[in-house]
């Protein structure tokens, strides 16, 4: 980010005013100076306290212009360089425009454990704040490979301590024999911590699906731990840090944005169920896999856990509100509990809508639902009567928009009847019991 004056433009005259513009970092101001023969030249601004701190300004002041007394606060607060003001030449603001004073403005409160409070922008410490957070959590994780007590090498990603007891969130790929589909080595990792501590690790439980697994160690001393955010408040562009510890490089960490909130796994080419992903720019490689996409405020928001090997800046993650879930399931079954319905569905939305309806004139009158093109013969739903082209507009009750909310309501509950409310072609409205059966997990 620039923090530098980029131009000082000066008229000059009896009495003249001359805008001073700058590259903007944290917002914007217009700044007005005055130029009198018989007077020296002044700059007057009003700077929003918690700002202050984000500036890198260093005390000279170039260009010989002296400071008004309200640029200094009670902590003799100097501006030198200009760093987050971008003006524009414009008429000088009139008389009757009152001018704000660092006293007009209401200062945020300070939160409970005394921390000062943001003011929403990245500021130069943000990420490196943000991995002081969740960094000393992140472990570099080795499982030996082999056959028949031959070695073949070593499986290397990257974990997240998530709970004082030694916890550790990672991916499933490389802790478990995707082909045996049982943990490798006999369960046991090698962990070994930011500090330099090493511990043997047991392989508690792992989901391929979703590519989710739980590693534990049993540790005398504390072990320090990064708190789980929320994916749901992620926007496309927000910032992300990646950490890990990618071709066996511990403490390495990259930043990025992220690019998608729900990015479908078909849009990947990945068959199987229907899985959901953040995708972002960050850098990643192997010995990535695991570990954690942190937000701005050192918070796992995801666990990464591929990349696109013929492009860069294409990389994924599995949402963390996804991973508390299956960490529910675990906590409950042992293993993730799939409820399995046997149709293929489409969110619908109003321009799909109405595409379809110029398609087939006898397509319902909808305005939302979630459209099941494909019934699989001898599914659940197949038994119950669903038909390909109808359309879920309720289900237990509870009006749905997307396949996400019916995952919701199903949960884990297999065998459970549940009652859809459908309107299929022609408009005609059917009440249909389906009994949903557990998923294969090869699905």
């Amino acid at each position: 980010m620039n923090r530098f004056l980029s131009k000082v433009s000066i008229s000059f005259g009896k009495r003249s005013l001359f805008p001073i513009a700058a590259t903007a970092t944290a917002g914007s101001a217009l700044l007005y100076g005055n130029i009198n023969p018989d007077y020296r030249s002044r700059i007057s601004l009003s700077i929003y306290e918690p700002l202050r701190e984000s500036l890198l300004l260093p005390s000279q002041i170039s260009h010989g212009l002296t400071l008004h007394p309200s640029f200094i606060s009670s902590n003799h607060w100097q501006l030198g360089n200009l760093g987050i003001f971008n003006s524009r030449v414009s008429p000088a603001p009139s008389e009757d425009i009152k001018e704000e004073t660092p006293r007009d403005i209401k200062k945020p409160a300070e939160g409970k454990d005394g921390t000062k409070p943001t003011c929403g922008c990245l500021g130069r410490d943000t990420i490196a704040n943000a991995v002081a957070k969740a960094g000393p959590a992140v472990v570099n994780l080795s499982v030996p490979q082999g056959f028949y007590g031959i070695s073949t090498g070593t499986s290397v990603g990257s974990g997240t301590i998530i709970d004082a007891d030694g916890t550790i969130l990672t991916c499933a790929h490389f802790v478990v024999d995707c082909r045996g589909k049982r943990p490798m080595s006999k369960g046991k990792v090698d962990v070994k911590l930011q500090d330099g501590r090493t511990f043997e690790g047991t392989v508690l439980n792992a989901d391929l699906h979703s590519d989710i697994a739980i590693v534990k160690i049993n540790s005398k001393t504390p072990l320090p731990t990064a708190k789980l955010g929320s994916s749901s408040k992620l926007r496309p562009g927000d910032w992300v840090v990646a950490m890990g510890c990618p071709l066996s490089l511990q403490n390495t960490v990259t930043a990025g944005i992220v690019s998608c909130v729900d990015r479908k796994s078909s849009d990947l080419g990945l068959g199987g169920m229907r899985r959901e992903y953040l995708q972002t720019d960050c850098a990643i490689n192997g010995g990535n896999s695991g570990g954690p996409l942190v937000n701005v405020d050192g918070e796992i928001v995801g666990v990464n856990i591929m990349k696109l090997l013929a492009a860069d800046g294409l990389s994924f993650a599995v949402p963390v509100d996804s991973v508390a879930i299956i960490i529910e399931h675990f906590m409950k079954n042992g293993r993730v509990v799939r409820p399995w319905l046997g149709l293929k569905m489409l969110d619908l939305n109003e321009m799909i809508i109405a595409q379809l309806k110029e398609r087939d004139p006898t397509f319902p009158d909808v305005s939302k639902g979630v459209l099941a093109p494909v019934v699989i013969p001898g599914s659940p739903a197949d038994r119950a009567g669903f038909l390909p082209g109808d359309i879920v507009i309720k289900f237990d009750g509870k009006p749905v928009e997307s396949i996400k909310e019916i995952t919701e309501i199903m949960g884990d509950r297999v065998g459970t009847p549940f009652v859809a409310d459908v309107k299929r072609a022609n408009n005609i409205l059917l009440t249909l019991t389906v009994v949903p059966e557990e998923a294969n997990p090869d699905m």
